[in-house]
């Protein structure tokens, strides 16, 4: 039964995290070209994809039943 209700409280946030992917390609294409030509991963470039990612990830792990709480709407570390 859980495992039902968890399908459904899920999908705003499976929904954020898809829109999130756009931004993050583009801004990977972007990032790329930047350690290109500069030697470094801009900061925040760097912060938005990392914290992008940390958003699915927390999402996937309430999904997939390996957290119990449900995960917030933040990109910020700690939070969950």
């Amino acid at each position: 039964m859980t495992t039902f209700f968890r399908l459904i409280l899920v999908i705003p946030h499976l929904i954020v995290v898809y829109l999130l992917t756009i931004p993050l390609y583009i801004l990977t294409i972007i990032a790329w070209f930047a350690i290109l030509f500069t030697g470094k991963y801009p900061r925040g470039m760097f912060d938005f994809v990392v914290g992008s990612q940390r958003w699915g990830l927390n999402v996937n792990a309430y999904l997939y039943h390996l957290r119990d709480e449900y995960p917030p709407f933040s990109m910020d570390a700690g939070k969950y």
